[in-house]
């Protein structure tokens, strides 16, 4: 029986990842809150689950569904852009000595849930199967802060050590819970605005990016990565 790979946040990069799965001959099912990407996720092939990755009982019912669906639970992926930052306010929250607690609970506290919520519900899905794999997906603040963007990555960075918890909670468990950050803006629709002037190789690609979570997941017991950094060739990168 095919294994399976549920998505939370299946529109950009967590439809990449999805046809990536497909692709590899997974089941693979896709969450999302908004219809108009639940219907891109039925015309990739993928079991569509309507549902909000940041609610406790929401995200339960949606693994549960996924599980009775397609007959197994063996990966869940968090894509989720999961900032719910204010209407007003610089990208990030700004500077600390004049951000306020809107944009704090909006850029910090909003991602930091989520990745509880997604670690949570997601162990206690897979411990059912007798294991899987957790991958939580962030981008390069997990591994710095920047001026104005702060808060931004104070919620990845919580998001982090949550995950650096998870893996060692629940490696008896046989679940593989590993985090990975693409230190760099993901070429995307979404992005796109942005990114015209920006060269393709600075670029992360989510084909790439999908091919190295399908890495993870699919590593045996005996070489288990629990943080994985990529960052493209045209971009600055950092130790």
């Amino acid at each position: 029986m095919a294994k399976t790979a549920v998505v939370l946040g299946a529109r950009n990069l967590g439809g990449a990842i999805i046809d990536h799965f497909l692709e590899l001959g997974w089941n693979a099912a896709g969450v999302a809150r908004s219809e108009d990407t639940l219907e891109r996720v039925r015309q990739r092939g993928a079991l569509a689950i309507p549902a909000d990755a940041a609610e406790v009982t929401s995200l339960t019912e949606a693994l549960r569904t996924a599980r009775a669906e397609l007959g197994s639970l063996d990966a869940v992926v968090n894509a989720v852009t999961a900032a719910r930052p204010p209407t007003a306010g610089p990208f990030g929250g700004g500077e600390l000595a004049v951000a306020d607690l809107d944009a704090f609970r909006g850029w910090t506290v909003a991602v930091a849930e989520q990745a509880f919520v997604f670690l949570s519900v997601g162990a206690g899905a897979l411990r059912e199967g007798g294991g899987g794999a957790l991958i939580q997906i962030t981008g390069g603040s997990s591994r710095r802060a920047i001026p104005g963007k702060g808060l931004w990555a104070a919620g990845a960075f919580a998001t982090r050590a949550l995950v650096q918890a998870a893996a060692q909670e629940l490696r008896q468990s046989g679940i593989h819970v590993a985090l990975l950050a693409v230190d760099a803006t993901i070429e995307s629709p979404k992005t796109a605005d942005f990114t015209g002037d920006v060269p393709r190789e600075a670029l992360g690609d989510m084909g790439q990016v999908a091919a190295a979570v399908s890495f993870l997941v699919e590593q045996e017991s005996r070489a288990l990565s629990h943080e994985l950094v990529v960052t493209p060739a045209g971009e600055r990168w950092v130790p």
